[in-house]
């Protein structure tokens, strides 16, 4: 959904090098860097390549696919409920409320202790990263924990992470799970969901009731017990759709 705004696209480690150039010099992947791991032995570096990202995400403007599911979602008794495995907090930049989003994989845009000395989550609003291009590590000061000064790292679920905060998401999915319970004729639009991370589509598939639109560049095909898949881009497929509405 996000690379259609200029986001770029992690699939692959080609696609995670051409956006990250200074860490396929060090033969690094994005598994690698997006692991709990990373700020233990590498922290500049780790927070050089979400810092960069928050700032990425901090500047991008959400395409116009967005707006389209606001529409569709306006035109609903009940509106819409968002479930996201991305952590860039386009969705809410669009406008979705923030009430009517639940982020299965946690936001960049928060932080935690790296020592979960708490639960507690904050906003990363005040951290204001400074990353050299070069070498993709952080020049700022990084950011500490305010309860007891250790480095904090992003409130996002890496992989091999046994330590996420994930209780701000718990909250987000008892909303969603309220909602569900409240609808009738529940239809789903998924976008961009592959199947090597599967947790949004098993979502979709699990709750459609034959009422699937799967959106999807690389993997479209969905079973017709579940719903129909187009081929395509996330904007360009949602503006065709719309202009059929």
């Amino acid at each position: 959904m996000g690379v259609d705004s200029g986001l770029p696209d992690f699939r692959g480690r080609e696609g995670f090098w051409r956006a990250y150039p200074a860490l396929q010099h060090q033969g690094l992947s994005f598994e690698d860097m997006a692991n709990p791991a990373s700020f233990a032995k590498h922290p500049e570096l780790a927070w050089g390549f979400y810092g960069h990202r928050l700032k990425l995400y901090r500047e991008t403007v959400p395409h116009e696919g967005f707006a389209i599911l606001r529409r569709w979602a306006d035109r609903m008794v009940h509106g819409a409920f968002v479930f996201t495995s991305n952590v860039d907090g386009q969705f809410q930049k669009a406008g979705f409320l923030e009430s009517r989003v639940h982020e299965c994989h946690g936001s960049i845009h928060a932080l935690q202790c790296m020592d979960v000395c708490t639960n507690d989550t904050w906003s990363a609003t005040e951290f204001h990263p400074i990353v050299n291009e070069e070498t993709s590590t952080l020049e700022s000061p990084m950011p500490r924990c305010p309860r007891c000064g250790a480095l904090a790292r992003p409130n996002i679920l890496m992989f091999g992470d046994y330590g996420w905060v994930g209780v701000p998401y718990e909250k987000q999915r008892e909303r969603l799970d309220a909602w569900i319970s409240s609808v009738s004729k529940l239809v789903v639009v998924e976008v961009g969901a592959a199947k090597a991370l599967p947790m949004v589509r098993r979502f979709s598939e699990r709750n459609a009731r034959q009422r699937l639109i799967r959106i999807n560049l690389r993997e479209p095909d969905a079973n017709p017990l579940h719903g129909v898949g187009f081929e395509g881009a996330a904007a360009a497929t949602l503006k065709l759709l719309d202009s059929r509405l």
